[in-house]
C-alpha cells in the first residue's frame, strides 16, 4: 500500500456512523504525548480514530493502547516509511496528523465540501476534500485542517458564510473518501470555476483536470 492509497478495507458507512456518535476531542496545539502499548488516555482514542479513517484500525474505539492499536500503528509506520516500533511518538504523530482527521476535523472537511461543492457530482465533492488533504500534506500550506480551511481568502464559502451550512451525509462520505486517499484531482492544490474566476493568476497554474464545474490545478 502506498501513501494516500485508498484502503480497500475502509467501511465508509461504518465510519460515517462512527463520526456521528463518537465524540473525540480535537487535537490540541501541543504535541500529543508519546503513546505505546499499555497507554490509557483520550489521546489513544484520537489515535485510533485517525487510524480508522485511513483503514488501519478496525475495532471499537477505546482509551486503551493494546495489541490491536499497536499492530495498526506498525502497519501505518511501514506504509509511511517510519521506524516500525509500534510506538506513536513525534514522527508518527506528525505523519498521522498530515494524512488523517479526528472527528472535529472530519466535521470541518464535510462542511467545506458541502458549502463549496454541494451542487457538484459526487466525484467533484470528493475532489474538493482531496484539495484540502493535498494542502495539508504540502509544506506551503497550514499544517492543520482548520488552518487550511480558514486560511484567508482560501475558500469562497468561508468568506461568504456558506461554510456554516449543515453538511449532509454525502458530504461526510466524500470527506471520508478524500481522507482515505481517493484523489480524483491528480494531486491538485487549487480549483476554480472558469465561469466565475476573475484571478489571472489562477489561470497560470498547471491544470490537472476538470470535474463538474471546477478546474483543478497545481
Amino acid at each position: 500500500m502506498t501513501i494516500r492509497q485508498l484502503p480497500r478495507s475502509l467501511s465508509l458507512i461504518s465510519l460515517f456512523i462512527l463520526a456521528m456518535i463518537i465524540m473525540v476531542q480535537p487535537a490540541s496545539a501541543a504535541a500529543p504525548a508519546t503513546l505505546q502499548y499499555g497507554s490509557t488516555s483520550g489521546d489513544v482514542m484520537d489515535l485510533q480514530y485517525r487510524l480508522k479513517t485511513l483503514g488501519y484500525f478496525d475495532a471499537t474505539l477505546t482509551l486503551y493502547y493494546g495489541s490491536v492499536t499497536q499492530d495498526a500503528v506498525i502497519r501505518f509506520q511501514h506504509d509511511y516509511g517510519l521506524a516500525k516500533d509500534g510506538v506513536a511518538g513525534p514522527a508518527t504523530h506528525a505523519a498521522l496528523h498530515k494524512s488523517s482527521v479526528n472527528q472535529a476535523e472530519l466535521d470541518m472537511l464535510a462542511k467545506i465540501i458541502y458549502s463549496e461543492a454541494r451542487g457538484e457530482p459526487y466525484k467533484g465533492q470528493v475532489a474538493v476534500g482531496a484539495v484540502v488533504m493535498n494542502r495539508l500534506a504540502d509544506a506551503n500550506f497550514p499544517d492543520t485542517v482548520k488552518g487550511v480551511i480558514m486560511q484567508p481568502r482560501a475558500f469562497t464559502a468561508v468568506d461568504d458564510g456558506q461554510y456554516n451550512l449543515t453538511p449532509d451525509s454525502t458530504a461526510y462520505r466524500a470527506a471520508l473518501d478524500a481522507v482515505a486517499g481517493y484523489d480524483p484531482t491528480n494531486g491538485a492544490i487549487y480549483y476554480f470555476n472558469p465561469e466565475t474566476a476573475t484571478s489571472k493568476w489562477i489561470w497560470s497554474r498547471k491544470q490537472t483536470g476538470k470535474i463538474g464545474r471546477h478546474i483543478f490545478a497545481v
